[in-house]
């Protein structure tokens, strides 16, 4: 077997195993005594511990979060055996934990944060951008998810524009986009319907 695909399958691994540790679960159950999935919108995420558990919690799980996602990605970085896109497939694992934690019965987040991290490792100039257009979609429309999935999107989209010759760049910006939208496929229906919960206000029922 190549060794390229070796390490990518251990950067892999390593990176989705680092990314299952659900911090928003783990804050949770020790701020509220309960499993965070089973209040408000049932997402193991920050936007749903700053609702639940409040602006310390929240806090705590976007540290978590970045934490988990840098350890990773530094791990791919400078491992010795460390290979031109470990990175990508390093982000990408840490995202697909998140999301499908092996602990916490593969019911996890929906990888924003982890999202961003890896982003902004794999191109820091393409993550600001990236960071200051959700941040001003969020702002504008107090939708979380609608700033989140757009952010996504306009990466992959700057991705075809400024990176054209980097066939795996694109194939990892557009990895992180399709699970973007898909974890969000909820409240997408729900932003369709008009009935999404916006940032600030009370959870509807």
């Amino acid at each position: 077997m190549d060794k390229t695909l070796i390490y990518n399958l251990v950067f892999l691994v390593v990176a989705y195993l680092l990314g299952s540790i659900n911090t928003s679960i783990i804050v949770s159950k020790m701020m509220i005594g309960d499993d965070i999935r089973k209040h408000g919108s049932g997402n193991a995420g920050a936007t749903n511990t700053l609702r639940t558990v409040g602006k310390k919690g929240a806090a705590l799980v976007v540290l978590g979060d970045v934490l988990k996602a840098v350890i990773a990605l530094l791990f791919a970085k400078f491992a010795p055996f460390t290979t031109a896109n470990a990175l990508y497939v390093a982000g990408i694992g840490a995202v697909l934990g998140h999301n499908f934690p092996l602990y916490f019965q593969f019911k996890g987040g929906k990888g924003i944060v982890v999202s961003l991290v890896a982003i902004l490792f794999a191109d820091p100039v393409l993550g600001l951008v990236t960071f200051v257009a959700a941040i001003a979609i969020m702002a504008v429309t107090r939708y979380v998810s609608l700033g989140s999935m757009l952010g996504a999107v306009i990466f992959a989209v700057l991705s075809l524009i400024f990176k054209a010759g980097n066939t795996d760049f694109i194939i990892f910006s557009f990895v992180l986009a399709v699970l973007a939208v898909y974890m969000h496929r909820e409240n997408l229906a729900r932003l369709l319907a008009g009935n999404e919960n916006k940032l600030g206000s009370k959870k509807k029922v």
